[in-house]
């Protein structure tokens, strides 16, 4: 069998680099662009670096921010409608995954209009066209959307969320400037760099890893224990080492899927509103603990990334424990909750569990699960 790989067409790093974005229209001879931010980055003038850029170029745009934290399906009808009234030809996204994955949404569906049901995009869509061009500029350091073929939508009827995974999504320019994340509160970058680490070590033993992808996860890992830390700090270093290691766990996950703490963190979001970043990062390690008997040596190359000493000299037993452990510092060291206590209620677990069997991710997942074991894992963090 193949193993497929699907990155953006271009992409930028660095200070400066959202000054790429009118040549990139220019070039491509793109129109008009419909702006995609939330509200939050359009009122602390986020947006406007961006937009600064498009009315120096002259480049007509209008800007759409009916987009909430965890976007959802009216976000991407709304959307619709928008970008078919103002004229626009491309997209350009501002914002983490929420503006990310609805500008994608939003995009899939006017290429592919046969999708007009939002519903209709969950899981892996039959989709026929490529979706209109998004220029992706993120302004967190976790999510990876600004490279990756799926985007999350959440139904608010039925309180989940729903993954999409479609090759056709992806942004044609991803533009990754730390200066974009420089505005981030301190409790926003810790929660999208755990985000960003439970992307790279779920990748790294999801069931669909392989060598190219193990290259970048390992890679990822290792950048994000090193940065993330002085990244909450603010420095300039940390935020930059972010923006590359979030974006580079990207590329692996994207291309071999994921696992049980996503599938477990989903329904959080839909029911509770909590933000992805922070539901991951109180997952991950109880998770991590329940996998390591499906994971051979994987997380001692794991505790190497993250910095622990005299791994090759530990059993295999001490690597994962030493790895597990140094996950739990970090989630602690930049302000982590340690459990779900404040979170989640015991009437929905039912819900949570079922839930989280039936989430896209889950199926990636090293060990193989089931309702039971998952609502079990719920109850060990209450």
């Amino acid at each position: 069998m193949a193993n497929r790989f699907v990155l953006n067409e271009t992409s930028y790093h660095g200070k400066g680099a959202i000054a790429e974005i009118a040549n990139e229209i220019k070039a491509r001879a793109f129109a008009k662009a419909l702006v995609c931010s939330d509200p939050d980055l359009v009122k602390f003038g986020v947006t406007k670096k961006v937009t600064d850029i498009l009315d120096a170029a002259a480049i007509p745009y209008e800007l759409y921010s009916n987009i909430k934290p965890n976007p959802t399906i009216e976000n991407v009808q709304s959307g619709v409608e928008a970008y078919k009234a103002c004229g626009a030809d491309c997209i350009v996204a501002i914002g983490g995954g929420s503006s990310i994955d609805t500008a994608k949404a939003i995009a899939i569906i006017i290429a592919n209009p046969e999708f007009a049901d939002v519903r209709s995009l969950e899981g892996v869509a039959p989709t026929k066209n490529k979706c209109v061009p998004i220029i992706a500029v993120p302004t967190t350091a976790g999510t990876a959307a600004e490279v990756t073929i799926n985007y999350v939508i959440t139904d608010a009827e039925k309180n989940r969320k729903m993954v999409c995974v479609d090759v056709h999504d992806i942004p044609v320019v991803a533009v990754v400037d730390p200066d974009m994340m420089s505005t981030m509160p301190k409790g926003l970058t810790a929660a999208t760099g755990m985000d960003a680490l439970t992307h790279a070590i779920e990748g790294y033993i999801t069931a669909g890893a392989w060598e190219l992808s193990d290259m970048f996860h390992i890679k990822a890992i290792e950048l994000i224990a090193k940065t993330l830390r002085a990244a909450v700090e603010g420095t300039d270093e940390g935020r930059e080492g972010m923006a590359l290691g979030q974006y580079i766990a990207g590329m692996g996950f994207s291309n071999v899927g994921l696992g049980i703490v996503h599938s477990m963190a989903h329904p959080l979001g839909a029911l509770y509103d909590t933000p992805h970043g922070v539901a991951n990062a109180i997952i991950l390690p109880t998770v991590m603990e329940y996998n390591a008997p499906a994971t051979g040596e994987k997380y001692r190359d794991i505790a190497v990334a993250m910095g622990v000493k005299g791994v090759d000299a530990m059993t295999l037993e001490e690597a994962r424990k030493a790895a597990i452990d140094a996950v739990k510092q970090l989630s602690a060291d930049v302000g982590i909750p340690a459990d779900l206590k404040e979170i989640v209620k015991c009437e929905d677990l039912d819900f949570l569990a079922q839930s989280a069997y039936d989430d896209a991710c889950r199926p990636g997942n090293p060990r193989e699960t089931s309702v039971e074991e998952i609502k079990a894992l719920y109850l060990s963090l209450l």
